[in-house]
């Protein structure tokens, strides 16, 4: 401790140059305070500001940096923002623009495949990483330390190179998969998803291994789709590769949603008229606001509809009119899956019990406005 101390990057150059403030070394399972570090201890030095995970830490005197392997960059940036909807506040304690910025700020010194930026709002934030797995852990550890947020759908990071051509980021996809189910992986790969079959060869007794170039566009929403395909029993590995040129618009959900017009507890009857319209996302006896997303709409167009509309009431008797109402299942979707579903003018509400999809703009004029705008 005490030590002056020279960050040489992967090129061997040096951009800092401290002294040693602080060593702590595990000693079973705790951390304490050392004040010599030997060679083979597992150590924190802190000191540093600008150094981090692939740089080379050592004497002024040593001008070689150790042979290290590159941080893949982030491929996708998803908004995180406060949660503004009539819902906000009831499950969460954690809902201030202030506490969300320093909870982000606090994952990017630890977790260093993500970058957060903030936007001129100043109540969102861009967080870029490796892809929306990664993001749904990170949201998944908010929720349950009580924050509550609204997070936009991923958009791929794009680059140009020197001539002004746009470049987007190509990922190494390794599968591992039955036989039996190669063909609808190849085809769900290489069709809509602009994927490219690079290699197939067998690997092992009635298994395959499929490797893959895949823009990252086209993986967003694909891994459940993956497990669903695969029956649960494929393995999906992805490593960033290189920036490629753009490959064209790869098509997303093509259909529309229904959204909820009034404030209030949903009722099943309301609801099993509904059914024809559509595919539920919500049961019976559920607290629903205005610009909610409630279900899926069966043409490509969205729909306002009313949940909240009970059964007119007569003192007429009539035979075949009081049957039981029975709904069917409605979808629940995971967080991961909620995130590839919303569109880029739909939100998901994330609460330390919930995860509801939602308008970006819950009133009716304002959307229209706003598309109008576009």
């Amino acid at each position: 401790m005490g030590a002056t101390l020279q960050a040489l990057s992967r090129t061997g150059q040096k951009f800092e140059q401290f002294r040693v403030a602080r060593i702590q070394a595990f000693r079973g399972l705790a951390q304490t305070d050392i004040d010599v570090a030997l060679a083979g201890d597992i150590v924190s030095i802190a000191g540093m500001a600008k150094a981090t995970v692939s740089d080379t830490l050592c004497a002024l005197t040593v001008n070689e940096a150790l042979e290290a392997q590159p941080i893949d960059p982030p491929t996708i940036t998803i908004t995180f923002g406060i949660n503004d909807s009539p819902l906000a506040g009831r499950e969460g304690k954690k809902v201030q623009s202030r506490v969300i910025r320093e909870r982000l700020l606090k994952e990017a010194e630890s977790n260093v495949a993500i970058r957060v930026s903030e936007t001129n709002s100043g109540e969102t934030f861009e967080v870029a990483g490796r892809g929306e797995l990664q993001m749904g852990v990170l949201i998944e550890n908010m929720r349950r330390e009580g924050f509550e947020l609204s997070i936009s759908r991923p958009q791929v990071l794009f680059r140009e190179d020197e001539m002004g051509n746009r470049l987007e980021p190509i990922e190494e996809v390794t599968i591992d998969v039955d036989e039996d189910y190669t063909g609808v992986i190849i085809e769900k790969l290489t069709g809509s998803r602009k994927g490219e079959i690079v290699d197939m060869r067998p690997a092992g007794i009635g298994k395959t291994r499929i490797i893959a170039l895949v823009p990252s566009r086209g993986l967003i929403g694909y891994h459940g789709e993956f497990l669903t395909d695969t029956r649960g029993t494929g393995v999906l590995n992805r490593v960033f590769f290189e920036w490629s040129a753009y490959k064209g618009p790869i098509a997303g959900r093509r259909a529309g949603v229904l959204i909820s017009m009034e404030d209030g507890i949903s009722v099943a009857y309301a609801l099993w008229n509904l059914e024809d319209r559509g595919r539920m996302f919500i049961g019976s006896q559920v607290q629903v606001y205005q610009g909610m997303i409630i279900g899926e709409h069966s043409r490509d167009n969205d729909l306002e509809v009313n949940p909240l509309k009970g059964k007119k009431l007569t003192n007429v008797r009539a035979s075949g009119n009081d049957e039981a109402v029975r709904l069917t299942p409605y979808t629940q979707f995971s967080l991961e899956q909620a995130i590839a579903y919303v569109n880029d003018d739909e939100l998901v509400e994330v609460t330390p019990q919930s995860v509801r999809l939602r308008k970006r703009y819950l009133d009716t004029h304002e959307r229209k406005r706003m598309k109008k705008a576009c």
